[in-house]
């Protein structure tokens, strides 16, 4: 998907959350970090994004780590796929195998995995499950939802989704 159709979507559905036009990069959008770390030699850890992100139905995600961390010796464990219709932050798990046996830094808002989307075919099936909504306040489940109801209620299963966002990983209401 080309810059302008990213930025339709985002128009629309606000598909990252808090969007900042500068972190786009090419075709894609490069998400940040939440939380400061520190990841010691062999320790493995999830970094959750500081963004949500909204994949639209009729779309997959395919996440790509930033090099600069790579080069480090950050090894990223996650699959590279965020499947149609999932809402919330997501949680990255990465270890550290660097040669040099010394702790990696990893600061809030570092720009950290590429996030692109792309268009898939046939009927929908958004994903409901139990990640649905991870890490978010109880003011952005609601936004979320109204998005959804808004725009994509005949294919989602409502009930369900409102259950999930009771029983889901939670996060403060200061992310």
């Amino acid at each position: 998907m080309g810059k302008s159709e990213f930025l339709s979507l985002q128009e629309q559905y606000e598909i990252i959350d808090p969007f900042d036009p500068s972190l786009m990069d090419g075709d894609g959008y490069v998400l940040t970090v939440r939380d400061d770390v520190v990841i010691n030699y062999l320790e493995h850890i999830n970094l959750i994004s500081k963004e949500i992100v909204f994949v639209p139905p009729s779309f997959v995600a395919h996440l790509t780590a930033k090099s600069v961390f790579g080069r480090k010796g950050l090894s990223f464990l996650n699959s590279a796929k965020v499947h149609s219709g999932y809402v919330g932050r997501l949680a990255l798990e990465v270890v550290n195998l660097n040669n040099s046996r010394r702790p990696i830094s990893i600061r809030k808002s570092d720009p950290f995995m590429h996030f692109e989307l792309v268009e898939r075919e046939g009927d929908p099936a958004p994903y409901h499950g139990k990640y649905m909504f991870q890490f978010m306040s109880d003011n952005e489940v609601s936004k979320y939802m109204n998005i959804i109801e808004k725009n994509f209620s005949q294919i989602y299963p409502l009930a369900e989704l409102r259950e999930i966002s009771r029983s889901r990983l939670l996060v403060s209401e200061e992310p």
